[in-house]
């Protein structure tokens, strides 16, 4: 059925910030699968009405949108949602919003608030709805929207591109992140502190990534609305006896039994995942022992990499130190495998203030996209497209960009560049807030030329010239400090033969 779809009160939207969105954009898929449609009258005054529908098997999620008329003349109607079971079973009562809620979505994982996660059941759900007050003479109507896995995207909190800083990979009390309580007691770490800490600490985005699990991503639909200002991203940590991986941006489930007759190796595991969100090799030269059971990386060569988009080279404090997972990455890079650097810092502890060889705050590293705007979707592709530097140190202000031109060709970090034998580039490192520090021109992982960025001025341009062979090269660069320590990493523009 072709329905207008109204504007209405979105997930991450609180009711009373309705009548400050100026407008709605329509997305592909958004006519509903169901749509429920009746009358009010005065005789529903005080009374409730089930408004039954069909859930087919395999749906994953509900979502509703309900709206009426009648609101000036004090029509009130009260929402909630009913599984098969109504309210007699375990599949039965799964929520009420009452009148604080026009949409509100359902799943295994998590659910608006007001609402309870839980299995999606096929068979006959229902709509409760309680009608407070109606007035003897009400002629109004009421439209209830349903879908199933409905994949429209949540709006951006921010909707301008720009370079926006965030940490990947951390843990609270859904795994093993403890903090002290207000006794001074070593517990589990309560969510909020993580996106708390995060929003002190200047980050625009964080992923919540736990180990093999996602019953926080129910907390962080509920937080959600109250820190705008900070998007936090669904992940986990697929912790397995030969190698960690986060997999962010999805809450789809996984089977994580890397060795097991189900999953036998990682391509196994891997294909579960599908193209949804992305994977990134954690700490993959870390030792693996009764420390740390499979810390390091230890999958076959036979492991598809193609499935893989990133590599967590800086994890806490590592960047400068044995541990560092760069010249690992490096390694697959020069193997012809484009896979993005970032960084993460592996936070157990909200209130940890320090970073050191035991741990490391919330944000260093901080892990620098370029997107068109502040949303998953939008991060999750600068990161797949290479569009990325990670600042080791987890500033608030270093920034750098990575730019290459060849005749009429421009490119950016992450992307390609032809460049004939015997033709010209030139690379441009562009540093912010990095007065005093060396810069690095990296090609094939060898560097090649250190130059030292002048004090004073907050940003700077320097070129690099280079002549073509006719090969394929990957070029990057770093910025260090005056001591030595890593600053900032770039990702490579890959350099390639003209097409013929």
């Amino acid at each position: 059925m072709a329905t207008r779809i109204f504007c209405t009160a979105h997930r991450r939207w609180p009711a009373w910030l309705l009548g400050l969105l100026l407008s709605c954009t329509a997305h592909a898929g958004e006519t509903p699968d169901r749509v429920l449609e009746g009358a009010i009258r005065g005789g529903d005054h005080q009374t409730y009405r089930l408004l039954p529908f069909e859930v087919p098997a395999g749906t994953r999620r509900i979502t509703v949108e309900f709206e009426y008329s009648g609101r000036e003349r004090r029509t009130t109607v009260d929402l909630g949602l009913l599984g098969p079971d109504g309210f007699r079973g375990q599949d039965g009562f799964r929520g009420w919003s009452g009148g604080n809620k026009r949409r509100f979505t359902v799943a295994a994982t998590d659910a608006t608030p007001s609402y309870l996660p839980g299995p999606i059941t096929p068979g006959r759900w229902s709509l409760l709805l309680g009608f407070p007050n109606v007035r003897a003479d009400a002629q109004d109507r009421y439209t209830a929207r349903i879908w199933f896995d409905d994949r429209r995207e949540d709006p951006p909190l921010r909707a301008e591109a720009g370079w926006y800083r965030g940490d990947l990979h951390m843990h609270d009390a859904h795994s093993d992140g403890g903090c002290a309580s207000q006794r001074g007691e070593r517990v589990p770490c309560p969510l909020f502190l993580t996106a708390q800490e995060a929003t002190r600490r200047g980050l625009d985005f964080i992923a919540v990534t736990d180990h093999n699990t996602m019953s926080q991503s129910n907390g962080l639909r509920e937080l959600q609305p109250y820190f705008d200002r900070l998007l936090l991203m669904p992940g986990r940590e697929i912790t397995t006896f030969s190698g960690h991986a986060n997999w962010i941006g999805s809450i789809a489930p996984l089977d994580f039994r890397v060795g097991s007759p189900e999953v036998p190796d990682w391509n196994a595991l891997l294909a579960q995942t599908d193209g949804q969100g992305i994977v990134s090799i954690n700490h993959p030269v870390r030792p693996s022992g009764e420390a740390c059971m499979g810390c390091g990386w230890s999958a076959p060569d036979t492991t598809d990499l193609s499935r893989i988009q990133a590599v967590e080279v800086v994890n806490g404090a590592d960047a400068d130190s044995e541990w560092s997972g760069i010249p690992f990455w490096e390694r697959l890079l020069s193997a012809g495998h484009r896979l993005t650097a970032i960084g993460g810092s592996d936070n157990h502890d909200a209130l940890r203030e320090t970073t050191d060889a035991a741990g490391a705050a919330l944000g260093a590293p901080t892990t620098v996209v370029r997107a068109d705007a502040l949303s998953m979707p939008a991060l999750l592709d600068g990161i797949r497209r290479g569009r990325v530097f990670v600042d080791a140190q987890g500033s608030r202000d270093r920034g750098m960009t990575w730019e290459a031109e060849a005749g009429d060709r421009r490119a950016e970090m992450g992307g390609s560049l032809p460049v004939a034998d015997g033709g010209e580039a030139v690379f441009i490192l562009g540093t912010t807030a990095v007065g005093g520090a060396v810069a690095e021109w990296i090609v094939d992982g060898r560097i090649v030329e250190r130059r030292n960025i002048p004090a004073g001025a907050a940003a700077q341009r320097l070129r690099f010239a280079w002549r073509g062979d006719g090969g394929r090269h990957w070029m990057r660069a770093n910025v260090r400090g005056a001591d030595g320590r890593l600053w900032l990493l770039g990702n490579p523009i890959y350099v390639e033969p003209p097409a013929k």
